[in-house]
């Protein structure tokens, strides 16, 4: 073990604004990829209820019922 004691430097002001445009432009792309992630899934959920729906009508029709509503 080394008696060295590390120093931490303080970044310039330029590393902090790059750190700070860097750590926004990030999120930016971790939200729209979330964004793009939701639409999605929220897409796939209506055409799969559609789906449903239409099974469960032409069920329905065949069976001679009347379709829920």
């Amino acid at each position: 073990m080394s008696n060295h004691i590390s120093e931490r430097r303080m970044p310039s002001a330029a590393e902090r604004e790059a750190r700070k445009a860097f750590k926004e432009a990030v999120a930016k792309v971790a939200m729209s990829e979330y964004e793009r992630a939701q639409q999605a899934f929220h897409a796939n959920r209506e055409r799969l209820k559609a789906e449903r729906l239409a099974r469960e009508a032409k069920l329905d029709h065949e069976a001679g019922r009347k379709p829920k509503t």
